[in-house]
């Protein structure tokens, strides 16, 4: 059910509908349409790379896709296609760019899909391949002993492989280039009887545990595929077409004609004057009048419906009056007591006799001075009268 072919030029290819096609675009075919510009002898490695789109558009179809990893490989068409494009021949022009002396050659694909008897298959699975790229499942070998792994577990009578998708196309990311890890690629098989009860082990609650904490989950088949390809069975999907409802409406189209809505009338080229007088007053003259009044009720609260201080103290008790009177008396003497600070220091704390005459020292401030930033005690150095005393002169001077 895959077709595989080389390219040749205007070459027709017939792919079943809902079938996976392959179409290998090789260099070596492609070397000859180039001159040989190398020296005889030589082997030509010239850089190819292909371009393709469906006939009078830029793009290819929306089920069919290409991949090219380098200019030294070959390139590869690849899709499922559909029920819709059954008989209709579609044309695809191949266009082949030589990197070194920028010659192009161009040829047409001529795609007449068939539509197939047994499709769609009603069971349907789709496989995760972590150790693959798309470009490596697409071989014909690779993709056979793949089918045949499959069809070892699921014993169908018809085992078709319906698609193939690179996990970049469902948003994975680029892997890194450590230890040639691959991006995985997606694998869709169909066959016409129900899944075995190895495929059916994903669905287990112990597996799916397992699944949801990010672990393998045990299969007992996955040691038939292990040796080639490592199956995340997390990402399986199986489809039972058999048990899905069709909600299919059909469409009732209709004649394309809208229906007659008279004849067309455009506004007159004169405009009347409009009066913009009642719009003013209703958006500025209304809100300030409003705005006004609740100026005037709320002066009228704050300022004329004041009970004042004589109405306060005729609903005050007299004792509460009286206590408060005391206190307010009792605050004004202590301050009054603490601005005049004007009381003399006692004598014992300042110095009576001179030190050396021995006469009597009179007071340093009079009873008027204010004495509230003074030290209670004079140190040595600020007496007037102090006289240094001599020192003792040596015995030779």
């Amino acid at each position: 059910y895959t077709i595989l072919s080389k390219v040749h030029s205007d070459r027709n290819v017939y792919p079943s509908a809902g079938v996976l096609f392959v179409h290998v675009l090789e260099r070596e075919y492609f070397k000859g349409e180039f001159p040989p510009y190398p020296k005889p002898g030589e082997i030509s490695n010239d850089p190819i790379t292909f371009n393709t789109n469906l006939m009078g558009y830029p793009d290819r179809p929306g089920w069919l896709r290409y991949i090219q990893r380098t200019p030294y490989s070959d390139g590869v068409l690849y899709g499922s296609p559909t029920v819709e494009n059954v008989g209709k021949p579609t044309i695809i022009e191949i266009t082949a760019y030589n990197r070194r002396t920028f010659e192009t050659a161009r040829h047409n694909l001529i795609i007449n899909i068939m539509s197939a008897e047994d499709f769609p298959l009603p069971y349907q699975a789709e496989f995760f391949i972590r150790n693959m790229n798309v470009e490596e499942m697409l071989a014909s070998e690779v993709l056979g002993d793949f089918l045949g792994a499959v069809k070892n577990v699921w014993q169908p009578e018809r085992l078709n492989a319906i698609n193939i998708t690179s996990a970049l196309d469902r948003g994975g990311r680029v892997p890194l280039p450590i230890n040639d890890m691959k991006e995985g690629v997606y694998v869709m098989v169909g066959a016409d009887v129900p899944f075995s009860s190895c495929l059916r082990e994903v669905e287990n609650p112990q597996n799916q545990l397992r699944c949801s904490q990010e672990m393998e989950p045990v299969i007992t088949c996955d040691k038939k595929f292990r040796t080639q390809f490592h199956i995340d069975w997390c990402k399986i999907s199986l489809v039972d077409n058999t048990k899905q409802v069709s909600t299919f409406q059909e469409v009732i189209r209709g004649e394309g004609i809208l229906p007659d809505g008279g004849e067309y009338k455009p506004p007159s080229d004169t405009l009347k004057s409009r009066d913009y007088y009642s719009d003013f007053l209703i958006t500025l003259a209304v809100p300030s009048a409003i705005a006004l009044v609740l100026f005037l009720i709320l002066a009228y609260i704050m300022c004329c419906r004041r009970e004042g201080v004589e109405k306060r103290n005729m609903q005050t008790p007299d004792i509460q009056l009286v206590h408060h009177s005391a206190i307010q008396k009792s605050t004004k003497e202590l301050r009054d007591m603490s601005k005049n600070r004007e009381i003399a220091w006692p004598l014992s704390t300042l110095p009576v006799f001179h030190p050396v005459t021995g006469e009597i020292v009179p007071p340093l401030h009079t009873d008027s001075y204010d004495n509230t930033s003074m030290p209670l005690m004079q140190t040595q150095q600020n007496l007037p009268h102090q006289t240094r005393i001599p020192q003792q002169q040596s015995a030779g001077q």
